[in-house]
């Protein structure tokens, strides 16, 4: 057994790495892996129970993350799309499936799985190309977020209808009927119970400010309502899922997603690894021609059933076809289905090779098609054309008459306040945004704001870049303030820009991206701090400002990195990245000791040495010339990969 992990470990991490590499997402890199590496290619790992019982578990911690998605207030919202078009979109594509593979003489129970594992689109692949496009809040983007949201729902009650199925067709309907009332009855005892329970034991766990026991708290409610519902002749998907929906309405729903993330990824890889050995490519290479014939049958139906409904759902015929081309692939709630199908005798194994296939290729081909559907759009719906110049054609008139005017780049919080100030000083502006919902409220109020994306060249001309007097970048994402700032380079040079950004890991990159001045929100926090507490201590004002401009001047080079501790953990993105201090103690026979910091050459690692503490007395930015003595204790600033590899150069050369 220890064999098989190694060798599943070793070969998941060079494929993954290559897959990332390749900006492809790594689910992807575990089905090749699967597919390389089991039972009918190279069979470095037996297909056996213990296996697959393990990948289970990394079904239960997906439908754990879509059941913390489960929101409420968040369906209310989405409604029309989750329960019209995305609802329809599955009944009919099942029915059309279900249909056509009864016709081709398809067994009807395998023919009906089969239409519930074509209706699914990949969540995990698409909101993640999403987001990378900066198109979650587009109305394409919406729109496709809501079908999903939908398939992601219409896969509990599929949960339950597998396993009735299999029970036989001699009593179906009473086996349906004992499935969802048996479902119903514990989903209402559990909702009800846990309602009540859920968010006072969270807050008795949490109270104990214990990250372990949080995490072995999270892990036992999931696995344990897994576990309920299989007890009751369901399944651990849909106790996982249940585990998730209580909890999302809880206030610990983003922490606890947090903590779990690991598990989930780990043991869902190793599900997708179990999917690619079902693949036999030997099957895979006599029938090729049929399975690229049913990938083309597949794109092609979903593709046309989710157009022509979104154009029945009053979406233009850009978005519709955006929509069609993004969700026309399959997904891997898809491959639970199969899976459970499979499991259960439901499907042939001629039948399942090819649809696996098929399913794989197409999921392979999601980025691609996602990528290159903006010249589909062009080519084919002229209306886009039309939309997107009305679009600039809006932002032109808003700004025509503005001279010397401020663009100010996103409209959230920080963008308003800065809005209403330049408005107070009679200074004129124009701001662009992407989010529909915000734009509609502002401008309803009568503020000067604009549905467009600031990061494309054509938005901001239109927003008469070329005679603003400023821009400010008011929300903090560096990838998009690095296209803005090059677009402004080479437009204009030379106008002043301010950058908004987290910490002041990115503000050496944007200052030589062209920036003025990068405001850094919690340096900033730090400095008025310190100000009001020098202040308060009897420290004049004008000295007190003299800090806070050179402190500005140097890029807040006095407040670079601070020594973390266990309570600096936070879900806040990856804190590995970010420079930290950290204090090294020369030991007796250190490589280090008698050489000078230049000769040692920390620099070349990206880590510079702050302070030099020698016998209680501490020297603050030591010169390179500072030879090294034993007991010396080094204080450093860098990234946690680069303190540790400056701290194995100090003690070993």
């Amino acid at each position: 057994m220890l064999q098989s992990v190694l060798i599943l470990l070793a070969t998941a991490v060079l494929v993954v790495v290559v897959f990332r590499s390749l900006k492809l997402p790594p689910l992807l890199g575990y089905l090749i892996v699967g597919v390389a590496i089991g039972p009918h290619a190279l069979a470095w790992i037996p297909d056996t129970e213990a296996v697959r019982q393990l990948a289970e578990i990394g079904v239960v911690f997906l439908m754990f993350s879509i059941g913390l998605e489960f929101s409420l207030p968040r369906l209310v919202t989405m409604r029309r799309i989750v329960f019209g078009l995305g609802g329809v979109q599955v009944v009919l594509t099942l029915l059309i499936v279900w249909a056509a593979a009864a016709v081709l003489g398809v067994e009807w129970r395998a023919a009906f799985i089969l239409g519930g594992v074509l209706a699914m689109s990949s969540t995990a692949i698409l909101a993640k190309l999403l987001a990378e496009r900066l198109e979650l809040n587009s109305s394409h983007g919406r729109q496709i977020i809501g079908i999903l949201l939908a398939q992601d729902l219409a896969v509990v009650p599929l949960l339950i209808l597998v396993p009735a199925l299999a029970a036989g067709t001699e009593a179906l309907a009473v086996n349906l009927v004992f499935a969802f009332v048996k479902a119903a009855a514990v989903l209402g005892v559990l909702l009800f119970l846990g309602q009540r329970l859920m968010r006072g034991w969270f807050h008795l766990v949490a109270r104990q400010k214990s990250a372990e026991l949080f995490v072995l708290n999270v892990l036992f409610i999931t696995l344990g309502l897994a576990y309920t519902t299989e007890l009751a002749g369901l399944s651990l998907a849909l106790g996982a899922f249940l585990a998730g929906a209580l909890i999302s309405e809880t206030e610990y729903r983003y922490q606890v997603e947090v903590d779990i993330r690991p598990f989930r990824d780990v043991l869902l890889g190793l599900f997708f690894v179990t999917i690619g050995m079902m693949l036999d490519l030997r099957v895979v290479f006599e029938h090729a021609h049929w399975i690229l014939l049913l990938l083309a049958a597949l794109l092609a139906l979903k593709a046309s059933v989710i157009f022509g409904l979104s154009l029945a759902f009053a979406a233009g015929s850009a978005v519709a076809l955006r929509t069609a081309l993004a969700l026309a692939a399959c997904g891997e709630f898809g491959f639970v289905l199969l899976a459970q199908a499979d499991g259960l005798g439901l499907m042939s194994g001629t039948l399942m090779q090819p649809v696996l296939a098929a399913m794989l290729l197409s999921m392979m081909a999601t980025p691609f098609i996602v990528e290159h559907s903006e010249h589909v759009v062009r080519g084919w719906a002229r209306s886009d054309w039309m939309h997107r110049a009305m679009q600039l054609h809006n932002i032109a008139v808003q700004s025509m008459a503005a001279d010397q005017h401020v663009v100010v780049c996103g409209y959230g919080r920080s963008g308003q306040n800065l809005a209403r100030l330049l408005d107070r000083e009679s200074i004129p502006f124009i701001a662009l945004d992407i989010d529909p919902q915000r734009i509609r409220e502002a401008t309803a109020a009568g503020e000067s704001v604009v549905f467009g994306d600031a990061a494309r060249r054509e938005v901001l001309v239109a927003a008469g870049l070329l005679r603003a007097k400023a821009l400010a970048i008011t929300y903090s994402d560096t990838a998009s303030a690095l296209r803005i700032l090059g677009h402004v380079q080479d437009l204009r040079p030379g106008l002043p820009v301010v950058v908004r950004t987290l910490d002041d890991s990115d503000i050496d990159r944007l200052k030589e991206a062209g920036a003025a001045e990068v405001v850094a929100e919690v340096m900033e926090g730090s400095l008025i701090l310190a100000s009001t507490a020098l202040m308060l201590l009897g420290v004049p004002l004008n000295r007190v400002l003299a800090r806070i401009r050179e402190t500005r001047e140097q890029r807040y080079g006095l407040f670079r990195g601070f020594f973390r501790g266990i309570t600096d953990e936070t879900a806040a993105g990856d804190e590995t990245q970010h420079p930290r201090l950290h204090s090294v103690t020369i030991e007796p026979g250190a490589a280090a000791v008698g050489r000078t910091l230049g000769a040692i050459g920390l620099a070349a690692l990206r880590v510079e040495v702050t302070a030099v503490r020698r016998r209680n007395i501490r020297g603050v930015a030591p010169e390179p010339a500072t030879r090294i003595e034993e007991g010396d204790v080094l204080v450093l600033l860098g990234t946690e990969q680069d303190l540790a590899a400056a701290e194995i150069r100090l003690m070993q050369g």
